[in-house]
């Protein structure tokens, strides 16, 4: 028999699993490009959010992504015997919505009056 935590720690426990199956996956695709101008990036995903100035000709470009996943509930029940008969208990996990905000940060160096990606920093983990 399952308690209601338990119950509501399963969602949870294989959204874990996802995120640690595909880990690399946003950095894998952040690693190819370094070396291009930052309009390849604008062009794949539009403009940045954010541009900062970090000096000596090197700027940041932020990406921000919001995501929501809507996680259905659960209900479960079993018969039981009393001393006053059969009853039927019921247990209920509510639904509820995840709000997941990412954000990627490429970083660029100016050259010939372009901007070209230099390095990347790497996402927060449920990011990937």
């Amino acid at each position: 028999m399952h308690n209601k935590d338990s119950l509501a720690q399963a969602p949870k426990a294989l959204f874990l699993a996802i995120v640690l199956m595909l880990t690399g996956c946003a950095s894998d695709i952040m690693k190819n490009y370094i070396g291009q101008p930052v309009e390849s990036v604008i062009l794949d995903y539009g403009p940045p959010t954010a541009v900062i100035d970090l000096g000596r000709d090197e700027h940041a470009y932020q990406w921000r992504k919001i995501s929501t996943n809507a996680v259905s509930g659960t209900s479960s029940g079993e018969v039981r015997q009393t001393k006053h008969g059969t009853v039927y208990q019921e247990t209920e996990t509510p639904g509820y919505v995840e709000r997941q905000e990412c954000f990627y940060t490429f970083y660029a160096r100016s050259s010939d009056g372009r901007w070209f990606i230099t390095n990347f920093r790497q996402p927060k983990l449920e990011c990937e």
